[in-house]
């Protein structure tokens, strides 16, 4: 008779491969990870910027910061993932495109439209 063996294993997860729906669905739960921490000092911004000329041009000079333009292409990258994601787990809410080619299929679309409106949004803003 065997005897099983109940032991913990190691999982490692660079070793999973997930389908291109589930890298979907991390990155938008990260997107919105990213959105929810960012309220903090988004309302920062604002309360400096509504203090007067002056106020508005301090807040201005931190957007300026190199580093604080790299956070703000993270949270462009955040925001347009997740509302292209979003609109593809709504449209799954209403039982469209649940069969796994047409899944695979949504979700290389998101990448696509987020890829093209992520550059168009970059380009417009920060040139």
């Amino acid at each position: 008779m065997a005897v099983s063996d109940n032991r913990p294993f190691f999982l490692n997860l660079f070793k999973i491969r997930l389908p291109v729906t589930g890298f979907v669905s991390i990155f938008h739960r990260i997107s919105g990870l990213l959105m929810f921490l960012a309220i903090p000092f988004s309302i920062f911004l604002f309360d400096i910027s509504l203090q007067g000329e002056s106020g508005f041009n301090q807040a201005a000079g931190i957007l300026q910061h190199p580093f604080i333009q790299l956070i703000s292409l993270v949270l462009l990258w955040s925001i347009v993932h997740h509302l292209v994601a979003g609109i593809r787990f709504l449209l799954t809410d209403f039982d469209i495109g649940l069969e796994k080619r047409q899944a695979t299929l949504f979700a290389w679309l998101v990448f696509v439209i987020e890829a093209i409106l992520f550059v168009l949004l970059a380009m417009r803003i920060f040139l």
